[in-house]
């Protein structure tokens, strides 16, 4: 389907090739007292192996899961005048429920209808990346790509599709093995145009 041609407004977000970064420090040594304070209540004995050495591991673990490296969001001139869907699908990621400090993990499906700038295909991958470094549920990591998409590229629309399974919900509680959450989180012509809405939900496999 053809869609509306680009529409004039404000360039993406810190230009066309701004550095995403954040200043989030880990306080290590605060949060290996935690962890150790924790295996104790939880009845490890102190002394062993277990007590001595896990607290590290968990940090090292957690700080690998949370961590949000530097990198460059790079964008192009729309000079082909791409006015269609640019889809990019099955982009694995994994977060940290921040109800239960268990992972969930899953893919993310992108789409974008471009503006007057295009993004380098990886960047989107880097963006899902990026914003599932954190603490969150999957309906803010959804909400959370689509409007870092949106700012940085000027799009005209972008829509992400979350497809998860969650530990919380798999291995603890209703121990739901194989169930999947599918969340939707569209801006713009993605969310306010029906028949361009539906061909990004289509190909996502969300709608038949």
């Amino acid at each position: 389907m053809r869609t509306a041609h680009p529409r004039t407004g404000p360039g993406p977000v810190g230009g066309p090739d701004a550095l995403v970064k954040e200043d989030r420090p880990l306080d290590r040594a605060a949060a290996r007292q935690a962890v150790a304070a924790l295996i104790a209540a939880l009845g490890v004995p102190a002394g062993g192996e277990v007590a001595r050495r896990t607290p590290e591991r968990v940090v090292a673990g957690l700080a690998e899961l949370l961590d949000r490296p530097g990198f460059e969001f790079t964008t192009f001139p729309n000079t082909a005048e791409q006015h269609d869907l640019v889809l990019v699908r099955a982009i694995p990621f994994t977060s940290v429920c921040a109800h239960h400090l268990l992972p969930f993990s899953g893919v993310a499906h992108v789409g974008v209808l471009p503006g007057h700038r295009l993004v380098g295909l990886s960047k989107l991958a880097r963006a899902v990346a990026w914003c599932a470094a954190g603490l969150q549920v999957q309906e803010e990591l959804g909400q959370q790509v689509a409007r870092f998409v949106e700012e940085r590229m000027g799009a005209r629309g972008v829509g992400v599709v979350l497809v998860a399974e969650h530990a919380c919900m798999n291995r603890r509680g209703v121990r739901a093995l194989g169930a999947e959450t599918v969340t939707v989180a569209a801006r713009g012509a993605l969310a306010d145009d029906p028949a361009a809405r539906d061909e990004f939900l289509r190909l996502t496999g969300v709608a038949a």
